[in-house]
């Protein structure tokens, strides 16, 4: 990645490194709490709510050619479970490691053009610019890399029934009797008959009796 834009020191995922003084070997431990960003996880599967909490643990060590970054994030995730599409909470621990380049600068500290054939090699490169570290993309790395891509709301759910929707860990026992449907039409018959069977039986069909009567007087 090439040098960042001018960071914002105010900015609670930025960090200053100025104590470490770039001397190699010195050490710095931070922890701080953050709120989430925007879209932090994976979108429209699981990820740490905007503004939620995040607990970062950090270790900062000078290094010669920057300041190697290590950590741990902690975060209460939420999402929906992909069997039973129940909401789910999921408790996030995401480790990461990073190394911060400082720029090649003169010996007045400025900055100096970084050389064409380097472009490509620092797409991958994250830096320190002024003493100051972005660890948002980071941390957005991390978090998508210690979420499930399929969550579930537990190991053994049996999601939904097939027919109606129901959730089955509600209801182990729960089905529906198969029917052939091969044998739909004939069942259809059967309970056209049926209907026609009771319709005889409710005394409904005797209403000739009376015609029959009066021919005998």
């Amino acid at each position: 990645m090439a040098l960042n834009a001018r960071l914002d020191h105010r900015n609670p995922l930025v960090f200053d490194t100025h104590e470490l003084g770039r001397r190699p070997g010195a050490l710095q431990r931070l922890t701080r709490e953050i709120d989430a960003p925007k879209d932090l996880g994976i979108q429209g599967v699981i990820g740490v709510p905007e503004g939620a909490p995040v607990v970062l643990e950090l270790r900062l060590e000078s290094v010669m050619e920057g300041v190697l970054v290590t950590g741990t994030a902690r975060a209460q995730a939420e999402g929906e479970c992909v069997r039973c599409l129940e909401p789910l909470e999921l408790a996030l621990e995401a480790d990461f490691q990073e190394m911060f380049s400082y720029p090649d600068a003169d010996d007045r500290g400025r900055v100096k053009a970084e050389p064409a054939d380097d472009a490509e090699e620092d797409e991958d490169r994250l830096f320190i610019e002024d003493g100051l570290f972005d660890l948002e993309p980071v941390l957005r790395d991390a978090v998508v890399l210690a979420l499930p891509m399929q969550p579930v709301c537990q190991d053994d759910c049996l999601g939904l029934c097939s027919e109606c929707g129901e959730r089955l860990t509600d209801d182990p026992d729960h089905h529906h009797d198969a029917v052939d449907i091969r044998w739909a039409a004939l069942q259809g018959l059967a309970g056209s008959l049926e209907d026609g069977e009771k319709d005889e039986m409710s005394g409904e069909a005797p209403r000739s009796a009376p015609a029959n009567e009066k021919q005998e007087k």
